[in-house]
C-alpha cells in the first residue's frame, strides 16, 4: 500500500520561500510519476507541478518561474521548492501519485502580506 506524507509546510512572508518534501512508501518510486496539487478555500484543487520518472517536468501557470519540483528516487522523494511566494499561493498542498490514485493528507501553506 502506498502512502505519502507530506512536510514543510508553514508561515510565510510574501516574497519568502519553503521547501515542501514527501516521502512515498511501496515500491517501484523511480518508475512512477509524482505530482503536487493546491486547494485554496472556496476554490478547485490545481496542478502545481509534476515530474516523471526521466525527469520531464510540467508546471501550472501561477508557479511558472517561481516554483520548481525534484525527486530524489533512492529516497523517494518529491520535493517542491516555492520561491518569491504570494498570498495567493496560500492553499493546502497535497503530494499525489497519479498511476494508484493516492493523495497525501496534505499540508497548509500560508503568505501573509
Amino acid at each position: 500500500q502506498v502512502q505519502l506524507v507530506e512536510s514543510g509546510g508553514g508561515s510565510v512572508q510574501s516574497g519568502g520561500s519553503l521547501r515542501l518534501s514527501c516521502v512515498a512508501s511501496g515500491p517501484d518510486f523511480e518508475k512512477r510519476i509524482m505530482a503536487w496539487y493546491r486547494q485554496a478555500p472556496g476554490k478547485q484543487r490545481e496542478l502545481v507541478a509534476s515530474i516523471n520518472p526521466f525527469g520531464f517536468i510540467n508546471y501550472g501557470e501561477a508557479v511558472k518561474g517561481r516554483f520548481t519540483i525534484s525527486r530524489n528516487n533512492t529516497e523517494s522523494t518529491v520535493y517542491l521548492q516555492m520561491d518569491s511566494l504570494k498570498p495567493e499561493d496560500t492553499a493546502v498542498y497535497y503530494c499525489h501519485r497519479p498511476v494508484a490514485n493516492v493523495w497525501g493528507r496534505g499540508i497548509q501553506v500560508t503568505v501573509s502580506s
